[in-house]
């Protein structure tokens, strides 16, 4: 994963609804929440029903059992144990009630546990330890499948070298090796964690002209200098090691097949696929260490400090090279093959709607045990899915589907989610209401969320409907800023990192990922069930607790008689996002202004601002045939999709969104209307002009949509 946040309304009472809510979650009485947006008076009477008893479903036991089972071993993708937890979440979901496909495809990855080493030669012969120590404290520390920590997709190689250190290996690190002189072709760098995305310290080092990359967890960054380390606290250990993908592609998904699903090899519908060879992927030996093994490396070395800011927690000067005195052995043996990723994707059928989809979704692939990241997402999906069968059996299916996926093979690279949305585009741009994703959900008691524009209000609308587990306040009291009830808290932009991309960035649908928050152990064998019990969620009632909000807004997504979007939200982020580009151009000194996609954005904000009252006036107006309705929403859904780009971004063919996208030299990180930011970086305004051109055509096509939709609910536009 990415791993890794609300308007004035008025408030209507709810009475005894919000008294049965809070007796179920058992933590007192919630906030009133405001009137439910996208349905008529009778249809939110319905609506309340049906939330009341769903709060009452989702329970600790529950959630508990499951996070227990799907972690009761490693389970990376492409293991044995990996497909005992897609067969059990299978059974969970049938046993539930709901429809349950498996969707398999066959993709280039690394087969099997990788061979990795990393020593010292000189001064001295020490091998060093790439795997977490065992403790009493925690028994899964001796399973019998725990391996060395190792990188996904590293080049196989075995390289002995003098040792350059490159900070955090961002873009800018290697920029400023290079400015002050120091050589790196042939070297290993050691580079710590954080800053950016694993993979592109490794694409950056590779392209410095190095032998090989060491990527270590410093303890500046998570270990002793923020706290007790594991098992006394929930920090990093001398001994922990973060695993991870260094794939760095255009696009995600399977490497030899973008754009197009990579449908099993004996299906008969084989998708056309690219050589290896001619894929972008590492040439450089990778591996991760933890800080302990670091050390050994880090204490000996004899060059120049380093600059301001590169120092990290360990108790010496840190230098940038070690000199011809010091050199280390990096070994890594990292066959690719073909590995069938399975995606188990269960479907509660809507009654009314049923070819619209609201779609919830988390991996279930981790590196090691995986209890925070994914597994405490994909547990409470379980118990969610179970919930909203259970209320089916009640008589309350919702109107539109209700999709909970389980991913395969996230880990490497986003694959099994993105795979799914390729081999199943034209459906999903047609169907598809929101993506809600739960990767790594559920970690402690802190709320928070990113989304595309139109699900922040539901979101906020959601959260103010849900106790907090931890008193008697709501999840949405919590989530304020400290600054108090005048600020409202703030929902984040999404990036890259997990299963969202694919559904926001290539297809256009709303997307949205949110989650309650603390430690984590991220990548590493101590990502266990003992630690989430003893650090996460020791009352495993966060899970249950994100169940309600996951429900409640799938619910309201899937049971509106309008599309519940928060239109309104396009033109007023849209408008910061422009000003947040002009201050970037400054910055960089790049002498443009963006004057025609201001007045673009600004037209299209005095229409998107008027949808919010039309969609209720029209509702005010009494009942409306399903028809009529079931139109209105596909007008609502093509708007979803109005900032897309065919052709794609300039630098990503296969991100097609003019709206957001995954930073391309950093990863994680999100980029606003991302096309305009790459000329910007870039330098180029013959290059933004260029692009400002094509987000002001996308804009004001936007804006007549809106007023299509607009005069179509009967308000002048």
């Amino acid at each position: 994963m990415l791993s890794a946040r609300p308007r004035a309304t008025c408030i209507r009472s709810l009475g005894p609804w919000l008294a049965a809510i809070a007796a179920v979650a058992g933590t007192g009485p919630v906030e009133a929440t405001p009137e439910l947006a996208g349905f008529t008076d009778d249809g939110a009477r319905v609506q309340r029903r049906v939330e009341e008893r769903l709060a009452a479903l989702p329970s600790a036991a529950a959630f508990r059992a499951h996070l227990e089972r799907i972690t009761l071993d490693p389970h990376p993708f492409g293991s044995e144990a990996n497909a005992r937890v897609a067969d059990y979440l299978a059974r969970v979901m049938e046993g539930a009630g709901l429809e349950v496909a498996r969707h398999e495809y066959d993709v280039y990855a690394p087969v099997g546990r990788p061979g990795v080493s990393v020593a010292l030669v000189r001064p001295l012969r020490l091998p060093l330890n790439n795997q977490e120590y065992v403790l009493d404290e925690d028994p899964y520390s001796a399973h019998p499948a725990a391996g060395p920590g190792w990188n996904a997709y590293a080049a196989t190689g075995d390289v002995t070298a003098e040792v350059v250190y490159a900070n955090y290996g961002r873009r800018e690190d290697f920029q400023k090796l290079a400015a002050i002189g120091v050589p790196l072709e042939g070297r290993i760098v050691l580079a710590r964690y954080g800053g950016n995305y694993r993979g592109y310290k490794a694409k950056y080092a590779e392209e410095a002209g190095a032998a090989g990359l060491v990527i270590y967890s410093d303890p500046a960054n998570g270990g002793f200098a923020n706290g007790p380390v594991y098992p006394e606290g929930p920090h990093w250990n001398e001994s922990t090691v973060q695993r991870g993908s260094i794939k760095t592609l255009p696009y995600p998904g399977d490497p030899l097949t973008p754009g197009e699903p990579a449908l099993p090899l004996d299906s008969g519908r084989v998708a056309s696929r690219l050589d290896p060879e001619e894929v972008a992927l590492p040439r450089i030996p990778v591996t991760p260490l933890p800080y302990g093994s670091a050390a050994e490396i880090l204490r000996r070395m004899e060059g120049d400090p380093v600059p301001k800011g590169w120092q990290g927690g360990l108790p010496f000067t840190y230098r940038l090279t070690g000199g011809p005195g010091l050199t280390v052995r990096l070994r890594v043996e990292q066959p690719c093959g073909w590995v069938r990723a399975t995606d188990v994707v269960g479907r509660l059928r809507g009654a009314e709607v049923p070819d619209q989809w609201v779609i919830l979704g988390c991996h279930y692939d981790a590196w090691t045990f995986g209890a925070a990241d994914p597994n405490g997402g994909t547990a409470m999906l379980l118990t969610l899915a179970e919930a909203l069968g259970e209320l089916a059996r009640q008589g309350h299916r919702p109107r539109r589907s209700i999709l909970i996926c389980h991913w395969d093979a996230e880990e490497f690279g986003i694959i099994g989610s993105t795979e799914w949305v390729e081999e199943l585009r034209r459906d999903l741009a047609a169907s598809a209401v929101a993506y809600i994703n739960a990767d790594m959900c559920v970690t402690g008691p802190r709320f928070g969320a990113a989304a595309s524009p139109t699900l922040k209000g539901p979101i906020v609308e959601a959260a103010r409907a849900v106790a907090h587990p931890d008193d008697d306040r709501t999840v949405y009291e919590h989530w304020l800023p400290a600054a108090g009830e005048d600020r409202e808290p703030a929902v984040g932009n999404l990036g890259g990192g997990s299963d969202h991309v694919a559904f926001y960035t290539h297809v256009g649908i709303p997307a949205a990922a949110l989650g309650m928050g603390g430690p984590s152990l991220y990548h590493s064998l101590y990502d266990s069930f003992a630690f989430f019990e003893r650090f996460c969620d020791p009352q495993f009632a966060y899970g249950p607790a994100m169940a309600r909000i996951d429900g409640i807004l799938a619910l309201r997504l899937a049971n509106a008689d309008l599309l519940p979007y928060d239109v309104g939200r396009y033109g007023a982020d849209l408008a910061l996002h422009v000003a947040s580009l002009e201050k970037r151009a400054a910055e960089l000194e790049v002498a443009v202004r963006l004057d025609s996609l201001r007045r673009a954005v600004a037209d299209l904000g005095a229409a998107t601002g008027l949808m919010a009252a039309a969609r209720e006036a029209y509702l005010d107006r009494g009942s409306h045939p399903l028809a009529e309705l079931t139109d209105l929403n596909r007008q609502l859904l093509a708007l979803e999709r109005g900032l897309l780009h065919e052709e794609g971004l300039q630098y990503n063919s296969w991100g097609r969104s003019l709206y957001a996208g995954p930073d391309p030299f950093s990863g994680y990180a999100c980029w606003l209307l991302p096309g305009i930011r790459y000329e910007l970086e870039a330098g180029d305004a013959a290059g933004v002009a260029q692009w400002e051109a094509v987000y002001v055509d996308a804009v004001d096509r936007l804006a007549a949509q809106t007023r299509e939709l607009l005069a179509a609910l009967g308000a002048a536009p």
